[in-house]
């Protein structure tokens, strides 16, 4: 068993290196960020597992739509479902982190709207789903909009909010991850530690939700 899991194991050891360090580690003192910067190891994460889960939903859907196996559509959804609940989170650690620093929890920045619709499209293409009892349609129908809801990342997420000047890092003239962001000390936690560990707990809550799936599935197709 110690093998099957050993990737579970690391997921939480990482996680607990995160926290810990996250919250009692040395950070740089920023103006304004003060204490508030050990958020990156919260909602810059969140974003990254987000993305990580939503790339492969689209691989399965993809895989769906060139098999036809039921089971890539089933690992599809609840891919894009632990991603869904990455961007909400993702969300939610943000606007804690803006009402400290910028004195409101939602300012109308591009960065909060375009995450907001990108989210949202992800709901829609689950409320689409639930909305068609046939299997193989759902399947079918859910794929190529799965596909369109993924194409719809770039400029809403990456391409408009880089274009536009922005409070977030990674606006027009305003850099993100540079070294005046953050230092080696935060690098040292942030990247072996908040994200992988995160990816590897929405890995493990996405394996679970799989295997209720498989069964409720097997059950309908029965």
């Amino acid at each position: 068993m110690l093998h099957r899991s050993w990737w579970k194991i690391l997921g939480v050891a990482l996680l607990l290196y995160a926290f810990v360090a996250g919250f009692i580690g040395p950070v740089p003192a920023k103006p304004i960020l003060n204490e508030t910067i050990r958020n990156l190891y919260f909602h810059v994460a969140m974003w990254f597992g987000m993305m990580i889960f939503f790339i492969v939903s689209l691989v399965y859907s993809i895989k769906y739509l060139r098999s036809g196996n039921l089971k890539h559509d089933w690992y599809a959804v609840e891919f894009a479902n632990s991603g869904l609940l990455f961007g909400v989170l993702g969300l939610t650690t943000g606007a804690i982190w803006a009402n400290y620093t910028w004195g409101k929890p939602w300012s109308n920045d591009i960065k909060q709207l375009g995450a907001a619709i990108a989210i949202l499209i992800y709901f829609a293409y689950l409320v689409l789903r639930n909305s068609i009892p046939d299997l193989d349609k759902r399947a079918r129908i859910g794929a190529v909009y799965n596909v369109f809801a993924f194409a719809m990342l770039f400029p809403t997420i990456w391409i408009i909010p880089r274009l536009v000047d922005s409070l977030h890092p990674g606006g027009m003239g305003n850099p993100a991850f540079n070294t005046k962001d953050i230092d080696s000390r935060m690098r040292l936690v942030f990247w072996p530690g908040a994200v992988p560990g995160w990816t590897l707990l929405g890995l493990w809550i996405t394996s679970l939700r799989l295997r209720l799936k498989i069964l409720e599935e097997k059950k309908l197709i029965s």
